[in-house]
Protein backbone atom coordinates (compact mmCIF):
# COMPACT_ATOMS: atom_id res chain seq x y z
CA UNK A 1 0.00 0.00 0.00
CA UNK A 2 2.84 2.30 0.84
CA UNK A 3 4.36 1.32 -2.46
CA UNK A 4 1.11 2.38 -4.22
CA UNK A 5 1.19 5.75 -2.40
CA UNK A 6 4.76 6.45 -3.48
CA UNK A 7 3.90 5.85 -7.10
CA UNK A 8 0.88 8.18 -6.88
CA UNK A 9 3.01 10.77 -5.21
CA UNK A 10 5.68 10.38 -7.87
CA UNK A 11 3.08 10.49 -10.55
CA UNK A 12 1.54 13.65 -9.01
CA UNK A 13 4.96 15.23 -8.73
CA UNK A 14 5.68 14.39 -12.38
CA UNK A 15 2.36 15.91 -13.51
CA UNK A 16 2.97 18.99 -11.37
CA UNK A 17 6.47 19.35 -12.78
CA UNK A 18 5.19 18.96 -16.35
CA UNK A 19 2.44 21.51 -15.67
CA UNK A 20 5.01 23.88 -14.18
CA UNK A 21 7.27 23.51 -17.22
CA UNK A 22 4.28 24.04 -19.54
CA UNK A 23 3.20 27.14 -17.59
CA UNK A 24 6.75 28.47 -17.61
CA UNK A 25 6.96 27.87 -21.37
CA UNK A 26 3.64 29.60 -21.99
CA UNK A 27 4.65 32.45 -19.71
CA UNK A 28 8.01 32.85 -21.44
CA UNK A 29 6.40 32.69 -24.87
CA UNK A 30 3.74 35.21 -23.98
CA UNK A 31 6.36 37.47 -22.40
CA UNK A 32 8.47 37.13 -25.49
CA UNK A 33 5.79 38.78 -27.62
CA UNK A 34 4.21 40.99 -24.98
CA UNK A 35 4.94 44.73 -25.32
CA UNK A 36 4.96 45.08 -21.53
CA UNK A 37 8.27 43.21 -21.40
CA UNK A 38 9.96 45.21 -24.18
CA UNK A 39 13.26 46.81 -23.25
CA UNK A 40 13.10 49.71 -25.76
CA UNK A 41 11.11 51.09 -28.69
CA UNK A 42 12.68 48.84 -31.29
CA UNK A 43 12.08 45.73 -29.14
CA UNK A 44 8.47 46.83 -28.60
CA UNK A 45 7.95 47.21 -32.36
CA UNK A 46 9.44 43.74 -33.01
CA UNK A 47 7.08 42.20 -30.44
CA UNK A 48 4.07 43.91 -32.02
CA UNK A 49 5.02 42.73 -35.49
CA UNK A 50 5.60 39.18 -34.19
CA UNK A 51 2.00 39.04 -32.99
CA UNK A 52 0.83 39.33 -36.60
CA UNK A 53 -1.40 42.33 -35.93
CA UNK A 54 -2.04 44.57 -38.96
CA UNK A 55 -3.80 47.76 -40.00
CA UNK A 56 -5.17 50.25 -37.51
CA UNK A 57 -4.59 47.94 -34.54
CA UNK A 58 -0.88 47.69 -35.41
CA UNK A 59 -0.64 51.48 -35.80
CA UNK A 60 -2.30 51.94 -32.44
CA UNK A 61 0.13 49.47 -30.81
CA UNK A 62 3.13 51.16 -32.46
CA UNK A 63 1.92 54.53 -31.16
CA UNK A 64 1.75 52.96 -27.71
CA UNK A 65 5.38 51.85 -28.11
CA UNK A 66 6.34 55.39 -29.09
CA UNK A 67 4.53 56.84 -26.06
CA UNK A 68 6.24 54.37 -23.74
CA UNK A 69 9.78 54.82 -25.08
CA UNK A 70 10.96 58.34 -25.99
CA UNK A 71 14.45 57.33 -27.11
CA UNK A 72 15.49 55.44 -30.22
CA UNK A 73 18.32 52.94 -30.39
CA UNK A 74 21.41 54.19 -32.20
CA UNK A 75 22.30 52.12 -35.29
CA UNK A 76 25.72 51.23 -33.85
CA UNK A 77 24.14 50.09 -30.55
CA UNK A 78 26.14 52.59 -28.48
CA UNK A 79 23.12 54.06 -26.71
CA UNK A 80 19.98 56.00 -27.52
CA UNK A 81 18.97 59.32 -29.03
CA UNK A 82 16.02 61.50 -28.09
CA UNK A 83 14.53 63.73 -30.78
CA UNK A 84 13.01 66.98 -29.50
CA UNK A 85 10.70 68.16 -32.28
CA UNK A 86 10.28 71.59 -30.62
CA UNK A 87 13.97 72.32 -31.24
CA UNK A 88 14.34 69.99 -34.25
CA UNK A 89 17.38 68.54 -32.50
CA UNK A 90 18.62 65.12 -31.31
CA UNK A 91 20.11 64.48 -27.88
CA UNK A 92 22.21 61.51 -26.76
CA UNK A 93 20.67 59.71 -23.77
CA UNK A 94 21.80 56.68 -21.76
CA UNK A 95 18.62 54.58 -21.85
CA UNK A 96 15.38 54.22 -23.81
CA UNK A 97 13.90 57.18 -21.88
CA UNK A 98 15.67 60.35 -20.70
CA UNK A 99 16.66 60.39 -17.03
CA UNK A 100 15.54 63.38 -14.92
CA UNK A 101 19.01 64.92 -15.31
CA UNK A 102 18.92 64.42 -19.08
CA UNK A 103 15.41 65.91 -19.17
CA UNK A 104 16.68 69.01 -17.29
CA UNK A 105 19.55 69.38 -19.76
CA UNK A 106 17.13 69.11 -22.70
CA UNK A 107 14.86 71.71 -21.05
CA UNK A 108 17.82 74.08 -20.55
CA UNK A 109 18.69 73.68 -24.23
CA UNK A 110 15.08 74.45 -25.11
CA UNK A 111 15.11 77.65 -23.03
CA UNK A 112 18.27 78.72 -24.86
CA UNK A 113 16.59 77.87 -28.15
CA UNK A 114 13.56 80.02 -27.22
CA UNK A 115 15.84 82.91 -26.24
CA UNK A 116 17.59 82.67 -29.61
CA UNK A 117 14.23 82.65 -31.40
CA UNK A 118 13.12 85.71 -29.40
CA UNK A 119 16.31 87.62 -30.25
CA UNK A 120 15.94 86.71 -33.91
CA UNK A 121 12.32 87.91 -33.95
CA UNK A 122 13.30 91.22 -32.28
CA UNK A 123 16.17 91.68 -34.74
CA UNK A 124 13.86 91.04 -37.71
CA UNK A 125 11.24 93.44 -36.32
CA UNK A 126 13.86 96.19 -35.83
CA UNK A 127 15.26 95.65 -39.33
CA UNK A 128 11.76 95.84 -40.82
CA UNK A 129 10.96 98.99 -38.85
CA UNK A 130 14.20 100.63 -40.01
CA UNK A 131 13.49 99.60 -43.60
CA UNK A 132 9.95 101.02 -43.40
CA UNK A 133 11.28 104.27 -41.93
CA UNK A 134 13.86 104.63 -44.74
CA UNK A 135 11.20 103.97 -47.39
CA UNK A 136 8.91 106.59 -45.80
CA UNK A 137 11.77 109.13 -45.75
CA UNK A 138 12.49 108.46 -49.41
CA UNK A 139 8.81 108.89 -50.30
CA UNK A 140 8.62 112.15 -48.35
CA UNK A 141 11.77 113.36 -50.15
CA UNK A 142 10.22 112.63 -53.53
CA UNK A 143 6.96 114.39 -52.66
CA UNK A 144 8.69 117.49 -51.23
CA UNK A 145 10.84 117.97 -54.33
CA UNK A 146 7.88 118.75 -56.59
CA UNK A 147 8.50 120.29 -59.99
CA UNK A 148 12.08 121.09 -60.98
CA UNK A 149 13.11 124.67 -60.43
CA UNK A 150 13.39 126.91 -63.48
CA UNK A 151 16.53 129.02 -63.48
CA UNK A 152 15.35 131.20 -66.37
CA UNK A 153 13.01 134.10 -65.54
CA UNK A 154 9.72 133.84 -67.36
CA UNK A 155 9.20 137.58 -68.23
CA UNK A 156 12.53 138.97 -69.43
CA UNK A 157 12.27 142.39 -71.10
CA UNK A 158 13.37 142.18 -74.70
CA UNK A 159 16.18 144.46 -75.82
CA UNK A 160 15.06 147.57 -77.67
CA UNK A 161 16.60 148.05 -81.14
CA UNK A 162 19.12 150.90 -81.39
CA UNK A 163 17.12 152.91 -83.86
CA UNK A 164 14.08 152.87 -81.55
CA UNK A 165 16.27 153.97 -78.64
CA UNK A 166 17.63 156.88 -80.66
CA UNK A 167 14.13 157.95 -81.67
CA UNK A 168 13.02 157.89 -78.07
CA UNK A 169 15.95 160.02 -77.07
CA UNK A 170 15.06 162.49 -79.86
CA UNK A 171 11.47 162.55 -78.77
CA UNK A 172 12.49 163.45 -75.25
CA UNK A 173 14.67 166.34 -76.50
CA UNK A 174 12.03 168.01 -78.63
CA UNK A 175 10.12 170.89 -77.13
CA UNK A 176 7.06 170.01 -75.19
CA UNK A 177 3.78 171.05 -76.77
CA UNK A 178 5.06 171.34 -80.36
CA UNK A 179 3.11 169.49 -82.97
CA UNK A 180 6.19 167.85 -84.47
CA UNK A 181 7.26 166.58 -81.10
CA UNK A 182 3.81 165.18 -80.33
CA UNK A 183 3.60 163.48 -83.72
CA UNK A 184 7.06 162.03 -83.25
CA UNK A 185 6.13 160.66 -79.85
CA UNK A 186 2.88 159.20 -81.21
CA UNK A 187 4.72 157.64 -84.15
CA UNK A 188 7.32 156.11 -81.84
CA UNK A 189 4.61 154.73 -79.54
CA UNK A 190 2.77 153.10 -82.47
CA UNK A 191 6.04 151.59 -83.76
CA UNK A 192 6.89 150.27 -80.29
CA UNK A 193 3.42 148.72 -79.99
CA UNK A 194 3.74 146.97 -83.36
CA UNK A 195 7.25 145.82 -82.55
CA UNK A 196 6.28 144.34 -79.17
CA UNK A 197 3.17 142.68 -80.69
CA UNK A 198 5.38 141.07 -83.33
CA UNK A 199 7.88 139.88 -80.70
CA UNK A 200 5.19 138.34 -78.51
CA UNK A 201 3.76 136.41 -81.46
CA UNK A 202 7.15 134.95 -82.25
Amino acid sequence: MLHFGNSVTTWLLAVAAAAGVALAFVWLQSGRYSPEYARDYEDCVERMQAQGVQGEELNSMLNACGARFAGRRKPDGSGYTYYDFMQDKKFDIAGPNPTPQERKAIDREYLGYLEGQRREAISEALAKEQDDRLRADLERGRQAAGEPLSLMPSNVPLPVPRRVAEQRAKAQRCAEGSLACTLSKLSNAVKDAFASATRTRN
